[in-house]
């Protein structure tokens, strides 16, 4: 993977007023003496443009690698024009409403550095797998650090099957196969920063016909991180494509880490995955970063017909953490599981926004969310849709939500909701946040068990639906174990 070197970073005012945002002809002048994809060919209109959007993305940009491939070309000329005319979200968007974003706007971005030797050779007490027979791929701050993967691990994937740097394919049939596939999804503001600031995609393929037996583990640590007076947030965009062809299937694990609980940085994630005719993904994501850092992600799902993607997820860590699930069924006969839970323990947010479309017959979705917020400036989001389109007769689909308060001033704000134009579907959708009950309380303190007892066990067991649920059992006990410890700090650290 190429090294690249840095241009210097940009520095906001966060005690400027709203209106400075708007392009004024010397500042205007300023950015567009660059030769960068972000100078517009006319002078730039200030309501379609955001001079902070367009900066970070420049310093985005020189901060890239000079080796590229014509698929992250086109990923970034793409999201480049997108850039051209998109403002930052503030709580007056409705998709950021409940979602304060000054975690990032009011500190400086800095684009990170590759990993030099010293910071690889630090990272090997980190670097403790889930399982040793997991197959590893470890993404150091945004860049795949080779030395610290588990390749042994990797040659026992069946032939054809490749995991690796996209600028690194050297088979021309699968050169070929990502160069068709059209990067043409388009999210909101930090989709598109990261298809401009990713210096290379991680590239997961499987064949027709093939299937992965072990579970793919990858594993992201953010090591880079500034203190919380300094104001600076150090800047990655981790990216990875999974294309499963006709009839393949496997499974994996994306755990999110960081190297210190204090640091600040921000860690801008995408994945992709296309699931093709009958295939299935079995997707498991852990997220266990800084307590403040923040963290955005975004998740994007093609199903074809026939095909399944199971999604199981536990987010605990971050000061600002916000994941986008979009996902398209594109196919009949098609099943999306997606089981979540979130947990707030210190002044965080913990974000969720979903989004199914289903489009073909017989389509079948299932979803539960759970998030538990236990410290008195916590609070969770959760905004879901459902989107039944005219010809998705006799689709299934189920929506819940729930939720537990456990301290005065705990905030929680839900969204469920259901669009259907289809008339022959079966479609259900709930909600319901609320504290212990004591009739709850009172089965356990009958039975001799104290109160203090019984509430970590109810607790447990209110998380322990959605983490039951991961399919690698290696997975499920160190996530069951990092919730207790969360929990009860006195509970031995995984």
């Amino acid at each position: 993977m190429a090294l690249c070197s840095l241009s210097p970073t940009f520095s906001p005012n966060p005690s400027a007023p709203p209106s400075s945002l708007s392009i004024s002809p010397s500042r205007t002048a300023k950015i567009t003496q660059k030769n960068s994809k972000f100078r517009p060919k006319c002078p730039p209109i200030s309501a379609l443009s955001d001079p902070y959007v367009l900066q970070i993305a420049e310093n985005l940009e020189d901060s890239l690698p000079s080796t590229s491939s014509p698929p992250l070309e086109k990923l970034r000329n793409t999201s480049s024009d997108t850039l051209l005319s998109t403002q930052w979200p503030s709580r007056k968007d409705e998709p950021f409403r409940f979602t304060d974003t000054s975690l990032i706007k009011n500190s400086r971005i800095e684009p990170i550095q590759p990993p030099n030797t010293e910071k690889v050779q630090s990272l090997n007490s980190l670097n403790e797998s889930l399982d040793t027979l997991l197959p590893t791929v470890v993404i150091v701050d945004g860049y795949v650090v080779e030395s610290l993967c588990n390749l042994d691990e990797l040659m026992d994937f069946p032939s054809g099957v490749y995991v690796g740097s996209l600028l690194s394919v050297d088979s021309e049939s699968l050169r070929k196969r990502v160069s068709e596939y059209e990067f043409s999804f388009k999210g909101d503001l930090f989709w598109s920063l990261n298809g401009v600031g990713t210096p290379d995609v991680v590239l997961v393929y499987v064949p027709e016909g093939c299937k992965v037996e072990k579970p793919l583990h990858l594993r992201y640590v953010s090591v880079e991180g500034s203190d919380k007076e300094v104001k600076a947030l150090p800047f990655s965009n981790p990216r990875v494509l999974v294309l499963v062809e006709k009839g393949g299937e496997i499974s994996i694990v994306e755990e999110y880490v960081g190297g210190d609980r204090d640091k600040c940085y921000w860690t801008n994630s995408v994945m992709e995955v296309v699931v093709g005719e009958g295939a299935k993904v079995s997707h498991s994501y852990i997220q266990n970063q800084s307590f403040n850092a923040a963290h955005i992600k975004w998740t994007w799902v093609q199903q074809e017909s026939t095909s399944k993607y199971e999604h199981v997820e536990v987010s605990t860590g971050g000061k600002l953490s916000r994941h986008n699930i979009h996902i398209q069924q594109v196919g009949p006969d098609t099943v999306t599981e997606l089981s979540t839970f979130h947990m707030c323990v210190s002044d965080q947010t913990q974000d969720l926004h979903s989004r199914l479309v289903l489009d073909h017959p017989r389509g079948v979705s299932q979803q539960i969310h759970k998030c538990i917020v236990a410290h008195s400036s916590g609070q969770a989001v959760f905004d879901g849709n459902v989107q039944v389109n005219r010809y998705a007769q006799q689709t299934d689909a189920g929506q819940l939500t729930r939720s537990l308060l456990l301290e005065p001033r705990a905030t929680v704000n839900v969204k469920p909701n259901l669009q259907i134009i289809a008339d022959d579907v079966k479609c259900s959708h709930g909600a319901a946040i609320s504290d212990l009950e004591e009739d709850q309380l009172f089965y356990f303190k009958a039975r001799g068990i104290d109160t203090e007892t019984a509430r970590k066990a109810l607790i447990f067991s209110f998380a322990a639906e959605v983490v039951e649920r991961f399919p690698n059992a290696s997975v499920r006990k160190k996530v069951e174990t990092h919730i207790r410890q969360l929990l009860d700090p006195s509970h031995p650290s995984p």
